[in-house]
């Protein structure tokens, strides 16, 4: 029987646009751990050890930050996309129905 090799997101992370297109689908899911094994991917395929001297972490600290239900800090998840040599952006989310004015007194 033949054997199919296990999928590796990290194997096609290999442009700054296809990470940017990756990291930006795994914001859209509001799983967090969605994202952070996206960064966890991106980690990999440029390297593990260089993204944790680049972001001023352990190469330890960078594993159990992106691990599945870790609750890394605001200031690692920060540094890492710093480290990555990525933004995030906020836009305001479309809505279907108007949103309700607030009156002052």
């Amino acid at each position: 029987m033949k054997r199919i090799a296990d999928f590796d997101a990290a194997d096609y992370l290999d442009n700054d646009a296809v990470i940017a297109e990756y990291l930006n689908a795994a914001l859209e899911d509001e799983n967090p751990d969605v994202f952070l094994q996206a960064i966890a991917d991106v980690a990999k395929a440029r390297g593990m050890s260089q993204l944790a001297r680049d972001a001023g972490l352990g190469r330890e600290s960078l594993y159990k930050a992106v691990a599945p239900g870790a609750k890394p800090r605001y200031d690692t998840v920060f540094r890492l996309v710093r480290a990555l040599g990525i933004e995030l952006h906020v836009a305001p989310v479309s809505r279907t129905t108007p949103t309700r004015r607030r009156t002052t007194r």
